[in-house]
């Protein structure tokens, strides 16, 4: 079965999504590129898209296009509490008919909230997944330990893996997607380089080929998500190569 291709709608940069008119406005670039998918975030929602996500939803149906919904914020809180936010990230995914719902990991301490988490996700009929962000939670060893517990408490939540966030955490890539592959349900396809003291993302032609073969490393029927930046005068153009790229890889 082929992979589902999202395309994150970031990719384009959040100051040309607020020109362009939000993220209902790349769409039909979206669809008419060839994409099955749109991740939609929530750190580009202003008041009124809040307050209508089911007309976002609607358009997101009359391009053929499934949802995944990306929340800026994390499972478990500093203290290592569980987010007391998780119910209202649910019920706007939901408003979106989202696939999937995506967060960061946050300070798990050890301490699998097993009974609420399960009350939680039973309650909804929307997948779960955890992300390896870029801070020091979403280190490996976090992420072990969390995939870990998970797995040992039977509780159906998936990872979310990010490429080249573990450039930023200063961990081997390759290693992590042999530790964490079993859990992976979703990939977020970027590759980076440095800069200055930090990184940057790249679009996949200014890389070097190591994507590719950390990308066969990792299940090859889950979906992909274009996360890098597309950029250039045709939109379109641009998406359309890197949807079809990542068909065929």
């Amino acid at each position: 079965m082929k992979s589902e291709i999202i395309v994150v709608t970031v990719a384009y940069g959040n100051q040309r999504i607020v020109a362009l008119g939000g993220q209902i406005a790349v769409l039909p670039i979206i669809q008419q590129a060839g994409a099955d998918g749109v991740e939609i975030r929530r750190e580009l929602f202003n008041d009124a898209t809040l307050a209508n996500l089911p007309a976002l939803a609607q358009a997101a149906k009359e391009h053929q296009l499934s949802i995944s919904y990306s929340v800026p914020d994390t499972l478990f809180c500093d203290d290592g509490g569980l987010n007391p936010r998780l119910t209202n990230y649910f019920e706007e995914a939901q408003q979106l008919n989202a696939q999937r719902l995506k967060i960061a990991l946050g300070n798990f301490t050890g301490a699998l909230p097993t009974g609420e988490l399960r009350a939680l996700i039973a309650s909804r009929d929307i997948p779960l997944l955890v992300e390896n962000d870029q801070s020091e939670h979403g280190k490996l060893a976090p992420s072990q330990q969390f995939f870990a517990a998970i797995s040992d408490a039977e509780l159906p939540i998936g990872m979310t893996f990010d490429m080249a966030n573990w450039c930023w955490t200063q961990e081997n890539a390759e290693q992590a997607a042999a530790e964490l592959g079993a859990y992976v349900g979703y990939i977020h396809v970027k590759a980076a380089v440095p800069h200055g003291d930090s990184f940057r993302a790249v679009a996949l032609d200014d890389a070097s080929d190591s994507w590719r073969t950390l990308l066969k490393q990792l299940p090859d029927n889950i979906p992909r998500g274009i996360e890098f930046p597309l950029e250039g005068d045709d939109l379109l153009a641009v998406t359309r190569h890197y949807v079809t790229l990542l068909r065929n890889v």
